[in-house]
């Protein structure tokens, strides 16, 4: 770790570790597709890491991880900064991924734009995956939003989804914002889509799951069928039930995907979805 780090140290060592990552006889290539960016809560972080190490070399990025730590007795950053390297094209070739950690200690907990952006990979997209609920309008978030060319969140780790989709389209003229919620419930949607035009007239979506999918289902419906259907809903751990107007909605049958699956999905995507914008924006 580099305690007490500069912008500079983290550089410094980012082209230590450059000139020394080939093995004699291996060459080495370090690319980056994106500069990919997470804001990690404490209590997010096991998750995080685990996340990040199972997306192994499908998206070779500088990916800068933001561990904030506002009750720590001083200013200051901490940092750990790795080359990971995978095999490519062979035992003699590996392509090299840059991961940043840094630690935000007292106040630079509300400032990492000031360290984002020098990091910047330019002329690259720069993606932020922020866990936990959104803090809007706090300084951190701000000031990370006008260094990135899109959000991706997962409102089902959101205190309080109602209020959180209700805020959101705040963000929509100044980012692109993805949800992962909104992908786990891709199959839901196009089941429900199968039922048309028998669901026409419903005026309530039952649905078994999390609050996040199941509101996000109700709010969708109600924009395709331009007026409101009530959300009856139980929870659960995962979306198990969508009924409209007693009838229900079978999802084609796929393989589960994993964290790191939906983020990486998610990383894919470029511009806006006015579908997700139009759904979350019905209240």
């Amino acid at each position: 770790m580099i305690e007490d780090a500069s912008v500079r140290d983290i550089e410094r060592e980012l082209a230590r570790l450059g000139a020394t990552a080939a093995e004699p006889g291996q060459s080495v290539l370090r690319t980056r597709v994106m500069t990919h960016m997470a804001w990690v809560p404490p209590s997010w972080e096991t998750a995080a890491r685990g996340v990040l190490d199972n997306l192994g070399d499908r998206h070779p990025s500088r990916t800068i991880m933001f561990l904030p730590d506002p009750e720590a007795g001083r200013d200051a950053l901490d940092a750990e900064v790795d080359l990971r390297c995978f095999a490519y094209g062979g035992p003699e070739r590996s392509v090299c991924s840059e991961v940043i950690v840094v630690w935000l200690r007292g106040r630079c907990s509300s400032a990492p734009a000031s360290v984002a952006q020098p990091l910047l990979v330019s002329d690259l997209p720069a993606f932020l995956r922020w866990r936990g609920s959104l803090p809007f309008g706090a300084p951190e978030l701000e000031g990370l939003l006008g260094v990135v060319d899109r959000l991706v969140v997962d409102s089902g780790e959101w205190e309080d989804v109602e209020a959180g989709y209700d805020a959101l389209p705040g963000l929509f003229s100044r980012v692109a914002v993805s949800d992962i919620a909104w992908a786990r419930v891709e199959p839901w949607r196009r089941a429900l889509a199968g039922l048309w035009p028998a669901i026409k007239d419903v005026d309530t979506l039952r649905v078994q799951g999390p609050r996040a999918d199941a509101t996000l289902l109700a709010r969708w419906l109600s924009a395709r069928l331009d007026r409101h259907v009530s959300l009856d809903h139980e929870e659960a751990d995962e979306t198990v039930l969508v009924e409209a107007g007693g009838r229900q909605a079978i999802p084609e049958r796929a393989d589960p995907k994993s964290p790191s699956d939906l983020l990486f999905a998610q990383l894919e995507i470029d511009g806006h979805d006015p579908i997700y914008e139009e759904a979350v924006g019905r209240a």
